[in-house]
């Protein structure tokens, strides 16, 4: 199931970056009291009153030589096309300002779901300037202060209130889901095409050319499989910034209906740091993951060469350690063929349930092995471990105490687990849990 979409507009400096990290529970965008200063990231997951929804900060937006009311227009524009509830949030100590009526007047057109927070609103004496944005036609204002978090979580009922409702997503156990990530240009709709033998996606060099996620279903050797190509994600501080963006919660809506990610590297071009921040977003969903580095036919080569860029790759993804690694042409075809039962592989990895009693044969004979360190005195105990859940595979380790869990025993325990049972090509979690005595 896709997550409802929040998307955050309003014009400079009104305090937008400070919201989105409050609602988000992180200081993820830069926040700094001059206008337009967001340049990292303004996209999130968040979750109120159990319902977990994604996340958009439209600020930082720079079109060079663009009129500044052209810009805020452009901003809402994208916000509506790609939101299911907007939070339109003005300046309370400014009072309204013409940008802020334009915006307002796009809004209501848009018969979008609009809350209007008021900011800076940080003490009750406060609350009167309020009632001058009623005549926004946005609804009751409601006031808040991101600086202080005042006020959230009567904004955040409201848009809860305001999501619709999404209906579970009914997938059939036996088809494979994936999709293709990568930066623009690494020629994911070529693959797709290549996979599918016909030109299912417009293949262009010009990057970018994906504009949002299609869904292709077919079959291979017995085996279904649904493919999602995904909109590119472009490095930030271009001019086409604006609508990349949005393209990044277009794959990130997709990652979070796949089995399997394809991350798309360019061989021509090599890994760069762009290609470490998308690779990211699937890793981070918890999902299956495959590397697949695309126009290996356009690579000059020796018998060292697909070794040496293997160990590039395993240098800069050291999170990714699990994941496989294939090297294809979408132009030729080479090595296509090789695809597939990696996909096949890394699918029923990601699914894969261990029986309990197996399970904890593994980890006692490890922690025998290789006793817990000494912590202040105290020593770990593990009592028994259960496996929870699968996609992806996750594992409670019922404990003495918590704190005593270090991450370096945890890696210890996750590399045997993985060595028994494999796992290759997904992520597993291991979480610490006192036993109840």
């Amino acid at each position: 199931m896709t997550k409802p979409v929040l998307a955050i507009v309003g014009r400079p400096n009104v305090g937008k970056s400070t919201i989105f990290n409050r609602i988000a529970g992180d200081r993820i965008s830069i926040v700094e009291d001059m206008p337009g200063v967001t340049r990292d990231r303004i996209y999130s997951s968040a979750e109120w009153l159990n319902t977990e929804f994604n996340l958009i900060d439209t600020g930082g937006i720079e079109i060079s030589d663009a009129p500044f009311m052209s810009q805020m227009k452009e901003q809402a524009e994208l916000a509506i096309e790609e939101a299911d509830v907007i939070l339109f949030l003005v300046d309370g100590m400014n009072g309204i300002t013409a940008a802020d009526e334009e915006v307002s007047k796009m809004l209501f057109r848009s018969k979008k779901p609009v809350v209007l927070g008021v900011n800076k609103i940080d003490n009750p004496e406060r609350k009167e300037l309020l009632y001058e944005f009623y005549s926004l036609g946005m609804g009751e204002p409601i006031g808040v202060s991101g600086t202080h978090g005042i006020g959230l979580g009567d904004l955040l009922d409201q848009v809860v209130s305001h999501f619709p409702e999404h209906e579970e997503e009914v997938k059939d156990d036996e088809t494979i889901y994936f999709s293709l990530i990568g930066r623009p240009n690494v020629g994911k709709s070529s693959l797709v095409n290549a996979i599918l033998g016909k030109e299912r996606v417009i293949v262009s060099d010009i990057a970018g050319t994906t504009r949002d996620a299609i869904d292709s279903g077919f079959e291979r050797e017995g085996q279904k499989y649904v493919i999602i190509d995904t909109a590119g994600m472009r490095k930030r501080g271009k001019v086409y910034e604006t609508t990349e963006k949005y393209s990044v919660m277009r794959a990130m809506k997709a990652i979070e209906r796949s089995d399997v990610v394809l991350m798309v590297i360019d061989a021509e071009e090599g890994i760069i740091e762009q290609d470490k921040k998308v690779a990211g977003f699937a890793h981070e969903a918890g999902r299956a993951v495959v590397i697949v580095v695309n126009k290996w036919d356009a690579v000059e080569k020796d018998d060292k060469t697909m070794q040496k860029f293997e160990q590039k790759i395993r240098d800069h993804f050291l999170y990714l350690s699990y994941a496989p690694i294939v090297f294809v042409s979408a132009l030729t075809k080479q090595r296509l063929h090789q695809l597939f039962p990696v996909i096949n592989q890394v699918a029923e990895n990601h699914a894969l349930r261990v029986q309990t009693n197996v399970l904890n044969e593994v980890i006692m004979d490890a922690v025998a092995m290789n006793p817990a360190p000494m912590d202040n005195g105290k020593r770990l105990k593990i009592n028994y471990a259960t496996q929870v859940a699968s996609k992806p595979p996750t594992f409670v380790i019922f404990v003495n105490d918590p704190e005593l869990f270090h991450f370096s025993y945890k890696r210890f325990l996750e590399n045997r687990i993985r060595e028994t049972f494999g796992f290759i090509g997904t992520p597993i979690k291991i979480f610490a849990r006192k036993k109840n005595d």
